[in-house]
């Protein structure tokens, strides 16, 4: 671990091997729509249960500080993302600005997030097809459709759409990225219709008392409640404009493209999900949804509207697996970058002719798979959570460092009063990391100090060989490049 904080310097396109380079196919519409298909899913669609027995009606209120906070995130990301065009988003901002141990953590955490935000929309979509197909009488046995916790064997459907999102990534990424568009498109319809539904049954007493559990977290361990707890929870719902950051090396002009991908996404989601949780609590007192795994259909057939909870019920059947898209996207290139870093098995760093990387798509379809087949959606979606509380640490921090250390850098996206927006977001996802559940929490640090131990018998040996290969270009890169990234240069040993 001696070059624990060496920063890596990115190489040049054109200097990159052929088999390491990914196709420039995405264009700012594209990166608008993944990040909006990773957002608006599984947590508007059945978390707002969950932060309803947390909060009551102050579930709103949750979700407006679940949004601020990522909102913060989603600007120092697209600072970063313009400034930095690279795949790998915050693992590679801070191998960049921190150097490799850093690095490594905000990768392995990553790895947590996205493995565990596949398998848990995975999960999630399962239960609505397992619905669906008992409905027109091609119901699947229980043993199916639940793992091993649930008195299951392994959950087949949650396979079966993580198998074909894998095959449709394989084929060529803006193949993936317009047939994403047009579930999107289904998706953003069927939340509208719901809005437009409940609102006939808006009644303003449902709102009262508006704060039953208090503000900060309380309550026992596995029990925790308040706004605050609440908002750890359903933070689920708002992050997946990093997403859009791991596409960079694939947008056709990542300069302009990125910063439109993940502040539109980021400004299109929150307006989405206030307009949903207003609607949602209005139309039914909110213990008539709490902890319901269908809660917004739920709300429809109680308010006398069973064809619109059908409605809502296929759409998500259809377009909840645009977030396995985005998310599986996701998680692919943080295995390629790190592998192609040399901190992961490098053989999986390559692409096909049509520049998709078909073998790190297999691998990671193979993770994700097991962890949907076996582990219940509840234990999925908190976890995951803390994976990305430390990496929208790490980006924020990045982008203030940046600030102070090179100041006069070339920035195509500037974030409005960048300390301000670095200290809400650092402060912020500190707070809701605080207000997970203390198992939660546990599990996390067991995880890393797990990647510590792969990181110091593995990583490191197999970085240090991989940056030797590429040494010579990636001086030729840094000596030719104008603007420079080279201020990242490895420190001497």
């Amino acid at each position: 671990m001696k070059n624990w904080n060496v920063r890596k310097v990115i190489v040049a396109r054109e200097d990159m091997p052929e088999h390491h380079r990914l196709a420039r196919s995405l264009s700012w519409p594209h990166l608008v729509a993944l990040g909006v298909g990773a957002i608006v899913g599984t947590g508007i669609l059945t978390l707002i249960g969950v932060g309803a027995a947390k909060a009551g009606p102050s579930v709103i209120l949750s979700f407006a500080i679940a949004g601020l906070i990522c909102a913060c995130a989603a600007l120092a990301y697209a600072e970063m993302a313009t400034m930095i065009p690279a795949s790998g988003s915050a693992y590679t901002y801070s191998y960049v600005v921190f150097g490799e141990l850093i690095a490594w953590i905000v990768g392995w955490s990553l790895i947590l997030e996205y493995s565990l935000v596949v398998s848990a929309v995975a999960v999630g979509w399962s239960g609505y097809a397992a619905g669906f197909l008992t409905s027109v009488g091609a119901g699947l046995p229980a043993a199916l459709t639940n793992g091993p916790e649930l008195g299951g064997v392994f959950n087949l459907p949650a396979v079966f759409i993580i198998a074909v999102v894998a095959g449709l990534l394989s084929v060529g990424t803006r193949e993936s990225a317009t047939f994403n568009a047009v579930l999107v498109a289904v998706k953003i319809l069927a939340l509208a219709l719901f809005v437009f539904v409940a609102l006939k049954s808006f009644n303003a007493v449902n709102f009262h008392p508006f704060m039953p559990f208090g503000f900060p977290r309380s309550g026992s361990a596995g029990h925790e409640v308040g706004v605050m707890a609440a908002a750890a929870i359903i933070f689920f719902a708002f992050y997946g404009f990093d997403a859009i950051a791991t596409a960079a090396e694939e947008a056709k002009n990542p300069e302009r493209d990125l910063a439109i991908g993940i502040v539109g996404s980021m400004i299109a989601c929150v307006a989405i999900y206030m307009a949903v949780a207003a609607a949602a609590i209005g139309a039914l007192a909110y213990t008539r949804f709490a902890n319901s795994p269908e809660p917004l259909a739920l709300i429809l057939r109680e308010i006398g509207q069973p064809g619109a909870a059908r409605i809502l019920g296929l759409s998500a059947v259809v377009a909840l697996p645009t977030v396995i898209l985005a998310f599986f996207f996701g998680q692919s290139r943080i295995f390629f970058t790190m592998a192609r870093d040399g901190l992961l098995p490098q053989s999986l760093a390559r692409v096909s002719k049509r520049g998709t990387p078909v073998r790190i798509t297999i691998f990671t379809a193979l993770v994700v798979a097991i962890i949907a087949a076996i582990f219940p959606l509840n234990e999925i979606a908190a976890l995951a959570n803390a994976g990305t509380l430390i990496a929208f640490v790490a980006v924020c921090a990045a982008m203030l460092t940046m600030r102070r250390r090179e100041p006069d850098r070339e920035r195509s996206f500037r974030a409005p009063a960048p300390w301000l927006i670095g200290a809400v977001g650092i402060l912020g996802c500190a707070y809701l990391f605080w207000s997970l559940p203390v198992k939660t929490q546990m599990y996390f640090i067991a995880w890393n100090l797990i990647g510590l131990v792969v990181y110091a018998f593995y990583g490191a040996g197999r970085a240090e060989r991989a940056r030797g290969s590429i040494g010579e270009t990636s001086l030729r890169s840094a000596r030719r490049s104008s603007t420079s990234w080279a201020s990242s240069r490895p420190r001497s040993k």
